[in-house]
């Protein structure tokens, strides 16, 4: 464990074999399975929402956020968000979390959702989606389907099938 003060700042493009390292640290090789890198597949990042914490050249953590839609609802899916084990307990998770839901709200978002604890993941906001009301691409524990509102009531009434979306 190390007592060092990250930083958070845009993720570059010569992060990547670090944050490919990093997810697969966190998620292990079948991380490409799971429902929510389906709709990763099909789509491209939000750009200005991808980011890094690092401490001098290493790179400690890694957010990134996805446009989606729910019905006819634009969001974003939270993921992956990925914390080296050296910096567990230092509440770099939550803070690339918060920076990027403030970023995503400075550029308009309204609404967020990921796949995740709601005990670790609600310390920002999120709250389970009611049973039923959005599905994913695939098979989802649907007591880890969380939304954020980025905007008071931007989640009344979404309901349906989660999608990809265009920028």
């Amino acid at each position: 464990m190390t007592n060092s003060k990250f930083e958070i700042r845009a993720q570059h493009e010569e992060d990547a074999p670090a944050v490919e390292s990093l997810l697969d640290q966190a998620f292990g090789p079948g991380r490409r399975q799971k429902a929510a890198y389906r709709l990763r597949e099909t789509g491209a990042v939000v750009e200005g929402l991808t980011f890094a914490a690092v401490v001098d050249d290493w790179l400690v953590g890694t957010i990134e956020f996805w446009p989606v839609v729910i019905g006819d609802v634009a969001a974003l899916l939270l993921g992956p968000l990925a914390v080296s084990r050296d910096f567990s307990g230092h509440k770099c998770g939550i803070d690339l979390m918060q920076h990027g839901l403030r970023i995503a709200r400075e550029m308009g978002y309204k609404l967020v959702i990921l796949v995740g604890d709601e005990d670790y993941y609600g310390k920002v906001g999120f709250a389970k989606i009611p049973m039923g009301q959005v599905t994913m691409p695939g098979p989802v524990d649907p007591e880890r389907l969380l939304y954020c509102e980025l905007a008071p009531g931007a989640f009344d009434g979404v309901q349906g099938q989660v999608e990809p979306a265009e920028v």
